[in-house]
């Protein structure tokens, strides 16, 4: 099992060879969840080489990584060109799962159908408004948009194909129309994208299982089955302790300095498994589940430990909650991956 998860290491970039930019983390992964925009970032800065958090920001704002609810009901980063097909085979699950508060919101397709039509207008001509704003020609049109009721307008926008993220205003985000933010958005026949997908996620996450891509992806066991079907001869399978785990061409794993640390955000696709017995030993889950840090330690593969970051002073404070206690070596290792965070930053840091 120590070998999946070393596997998973280099296959995600995490260890070995970086990507050279930020979108091209995402390209591989497919989609790289991102709800905490600011830890998000370093998702991507951490798999790429020499970057910076105000580069990946930077990439942000040109459009070359947007941000959308795709695949499950929450906030993923992917590229202009695979926004528009991957909208459309996963939107039907999501909306499904949506489907209960749209009804308790009084949030019908005429109704909802309609909101678009305003939000079109207000975006048109490459217009870049903030949702405060857009719920401002929302009630102008005599549509009720305050909290969750607004939240769930944006997303059915955003499943439907009108609207991505647009590039920050300060430290707000806005909206932009997706035809005019990702005009060269690829579509593709259904199967064609569940081939797609299916090959995405077990190449860039790969080892991994059937129900693990059910999760990450949120289509169903048979969407699953019928799409490895269509690609079987382009990926790989491993039988372990009666398992099944399928992978594309697995990258060289060259020996890495052990221990190896890596602070993951919260959220990391690395830990974005059904299974985590990989990662995580049992005797850990309720450690792990019940901390407040959020961020994850990673020490050769395995977790050990969760972190957290604040700042004070000009400086970034990273503060370690580990599992059971590190070794010499392994805070030395916690040290330096905290320092490489602290570099993406550009601050000065302070250990805690």
């Amino acid at each position: 099992m120590h070998q999946i998860a070393l596997q998973r290491l280099y296959n995600q970039r995490l260890v070995g060879t970086p990507f050279d930019k930020p979108e091209a983390v995402v390209a591989w992964m497919g989609a790289v969840q991102s709800q905490e925009y600011a830890l998000a970032k370093w998702a991507l800065g951490q798999r790429t080489v020499a970057m910076s958090d105000d580069l990946v920001d930077q990439a942000f704002a040109d459009g070359k990584i947007l941000r959308t609810h795709v695949l499950r009901p929450t906030w993923h980063f992917v590229t202009p060109v695979d926004i528009r097909w991957m909208l459309q085979l996963t939107a039907p699950r999501v909306h499904a799962l949506n489907a209960y508060m749209y009804r308790k919101l009084e949030l019908d397709e005429a109704l909802l159908q309609r909101a678009n039509g305003v939000l079109a207008e207000a975006l048109e001509g490459g217009q870049q408004l903030t949702r405060e704003e857009l719920a401002t020609a929302l009630e102008a049109a005599n549509i009720a948009a305050k909290g969750m009721r607004l939240g769930y307008i944006m997303h059915y926008a955003e499943l439907e194909a009108f609207v991505c993220s647009g590039p920050r205003r300060g430290k707000q985000f806005t909206y932009m129309l997706l035809d005019e933010r990702a005009p060269h958005a690829r579509t593709l026949a259904p199967d064609e994208a569940l081939a797609e997908l299916v090959t995405r996620f077990f190449t860039g996450h790969g080892p991994a299982m059937i129900p693990d891509f059910v999760w990450w992806s949120g289509l169903t066991v048979a969407d699953a089955k019928r799409g490895l079907d269509m690609v079987r001869s382009q990926l790989f399978q491993q039988v372990i302790d009666d398992k099944t785990y399928w992978h594309g061409a697995l990258l060289p794993t060259a020996p890495i300095p052990a221990p190896t640390a890596c602070l993951l955000p919260p959220y990391d696709e690395f830990s974005n498994y059904r299974d985590h017995s990989i990662v995580l030993d049992q005797q850990y889950l309720d450690q792990a589940s019940s901390t407040v840090f959020g961020g994850f330690t990673v020490i050769d593969g395995k977790g050990v430990g969760n972190w957290r970051r604040t700042f004070k002073g000009g400086a970034v404070v990273v503060e370690s909650a580990p599992f059971r206690p590190f070794t010499r070596a392994e805070n030395e290792a916690f040290a330096a991956a905290a320092q490489r965070f602290a570099d993406f930053l550009q601050m000065r840091l302070v250990l805690a």
